[in-house]
């Protein structure tokens, strides 16, 4: 299996799994080719959400804001796991959390790789994701993560970007983060675990109250609630609404939540 992720939309990915289908048989499976444009840490936060629930499997990823620069294109095995994708940090938190140990690194030697098909295809300086990563890919779903050693166009390496998603300060009644990600239903997922909420029936976020609800529906249709998400983080919402509008947040916003009682006299 070799899955697809990137910020391509259409028709760009059709390109990539074209050169995969030409080197392997492997069952391709589409992640995501809408991440926002450039945005790496959107995109980190993500793949480290949805890869481990994957099956052993090499990962394709592309979210490149610095292709044709000296940026390097890499591999990561993590576990069972490969991934591929540019050296910018995208790869580093999933790879994290798939690792049964610590993880493995190597560089692509982007000459040493098999040109890709059609011989009469165009080599470009922007779409890496076509060029390097797809076949990169392909040659190492074929040899295993067990034998990423014996592929001639990798070379082992320790330096890498080390992206590390950033964590919320938290005490007994008072948690200041901020907003990692926003989601397609206009979910605000703050980086605030969500083990704050227990306990808890109503906070105020960034000073104004909230009432805290284990579901979208514990509130009324196009009110505002504090929930924990999927990913075990505090999300700031709306019942069958945007949470970012209501709220007024953005990504990297900051965030503090914190009880009612503790904010009295400040």
């Amino acid at each position: 299996m070799i899955t697809l992720a990137s910020d391509f939309g259409t028709p760009y990915p059709a390109a990539m799994k074209g050169v995969i289908l030409e080197r392997t048989e492997a069952q391709l499976i589409d992640v995501a080719h809408d991440f926002p444009r450039q945005d790496v840490r959107t995109a980190a936060f993500w793949l480290r959400e949805v890869l481990p629930y994957f099956p052993p499997a090499t990962h394709l990823v592309v979210v490149d804001p610095g292709v044709g620069t000296d940026r390097d294109a890499i591999v990561v095995r993590a576990g069972d796991h490969a991934l591929v994708g540019p050296d910018n940090g995208v790869l580093v938190p999933a790879s994290w959390r798939l690792a049964d140990g610590g993880i493995e690194t190597y560089v692509i030697d982007e000459s040493a790789l098999e040109p890709v098909v059609p011989a009469h295809a165009h080599s470009s300086n922007t779409f890496h994701g076509r060029d390097v990563f797809a076949p990169a890919a392909a040659d190492v779903h074929e040899v295993g993560v067990d034998s990423l050693a014996s592929l001639s166009f990798l070379e082992a390496t320790d330096e890498y970007v080390d992206l590390r998603l950033p964590a919320a300060t938290v005490d007994a009644d008072r948690a200041s983060g901020e907003v990692l990600v926003v989601d397609d239903f206009g979910n605000v997922i703050t980086n605030v675990p969500g083990e704050f909420l227990e306990n808890r029936s109503r906070l105020l976020a960034n000073g104004e109250p909230v009432p805290v609800g284990e579901t979208f529906a514990a509130v009324p249709a196009g009110d505002r609630l504090a929930t924990v998400g999927s990913h075990g983080y505090v999300e700031l919402d709306v019942n069958r609404g945007r949470g970012d509008d209501a709220f007024g947040l953005a990504v990297g916003d900051g965030v503090v939540l914190e009880s009612p009682e503790s904010s009295s006299g400040r």
